[in-house]
């Protein structure tokens, strides 16, 4: 019996750590939950005019409303979606009717229509304030000569086109029948995989246990004979 005791206790305390880790999983995942349940709520809350003072924490997907002239000056950032495929985000310099010069991500273009025209318009637009975190060490060079950019960089582009460096993205616009279809801010691309590693850690909690307990049958086996 005393030869059980040293596997015995090794294997509880591996289950406990196993389970620990796997409720400290989904303490998270509630964390998580709240957060973007508070994100999804200040997504889809009533409009405000635009700040004259922003912080990109604080403001971060702030809802908006500016009124003013979308300009026909352009960045084009490629991207995709699961439903269409290849497109264009459209990002354009906006004069507000207060005469500030911001960029406004217009929506999402095909490819074929990348070079089309677009003319210039007074609109009024509803959207959320942003500054997308969507470069890293394997996003490609901007093709400044092809007007291809490969991600929403606010401060490269407010450069690129004399604004501020403050982007709103559309959700609705004035236009009854927009060149360019709004695709407005989510709370979908933010990581929660917290279940998935709560799952992972019960799991390995449950092999933990039945190795242990076929280890210790064996032992008790080979002791009897």
């Amino acid at each position: 019996m005393q030869r059980l005791i040293l596997p015995l206790g090794f294997g509880i305390i591996g289950i406990v750590i196993l389970v620990s880790l796997g409720n400290w999983q989904m303490r998270r995942l509630a964390w998580k939950e709240d957060i973007l349940a508070q994100i999804d709520a200040r997504i889809a809350a009533e409009t405000v005019p635009l700040p004259e003072v922003l912080d990109p924490e604080a403001d971060r997907f702030l809802a908006v409303q500016v009124d003013g002239q979308m300009t026909t000056d352009e960045l084009h950032v490629y991207a995709s979606t699961k439903t269409t495929g290849a497109i264009y985000r459209v990002i354009a310099a906006f004069e507000t009717t207060d005469g500030r010069r911001i960029l406004v991500d217009r929506g999402w273009i095909k490819p074929e229509f990348k070079d089309s025209p677009r003319a210039a318009s007074d609109v009024v637009i509803e959207g959320n304030l942003h500054w997308p975190e969507e470069r890293d060490s394997y996003t490609p060079e901007n093709d400044l000569a092809g007007n291809i950019w490969f991600a929403r960089d606010v401060e490269a582009m407010a450069a690129a086109l004399n604004t501020a460096p403050i982007l709103v993205v559309a959700r609705e616009t004035s236009q009854t029948n927009p060149a360019v279809t709004p695709l407005p801010v989510t709370s979908t691309g933010i990581p929660n995989d917290h279940l998935n590693y709560a799952v992972t850690w019960y799991g390995l909690a449950l092999v933990w246990l039945a190795m242990t307990l076929y280890y210790l049958r064996r032992m008790r086996a080979k002791h009897k004979v």
